[in-house]
C-alpha cells in the first residue's frame, strides 16, 4: 500500500522551507482557492522573496499573497 499524498499546503510549506534554508519563522501556508497566502517572519526581504519562489516552483500560475513580516 502506498503512502497517501500530502495536502497541498504541507507540500508548499516544505518547498518554501527548503527554498529559504528554513529561515522563515512560524511559517503558515494557506491555500484559498486560486490564491496561496504566506505568513511568518523572515530576517530579510531576500528570504521573503525566496519563500514566494518556493510556491512558484510548485504552482507557477497561482496568485501568491506574501504577508511574511521582515524584521
Amino acid at each position: 500500500m502506498g503512502a497517501l499524498p500530502k495536502p497541498l499546503d504541507e507540500l508548499l510549506a516544505e518547498k518554501v522551507l527548503a527554498k529559504t534554508g528554513r529561515r522563515v519563522q512560524n511559517l503558515a501556508v494557506e491555500v484559498l482557492g486560486e490564491t496561496v497566502v504566506l505568513r511568518g517572519k523572515a530576517s530579510s526581504f531576500h528570504v521573503k522573496q525566496l519563500a514566494q519562489h518556493g510556491v512558484r516552483d510548485v504552482l507557477p500560475q497561482v496568485a501568491v499573497r506574501n504577508v511574511i513580516v521582515v524584521g
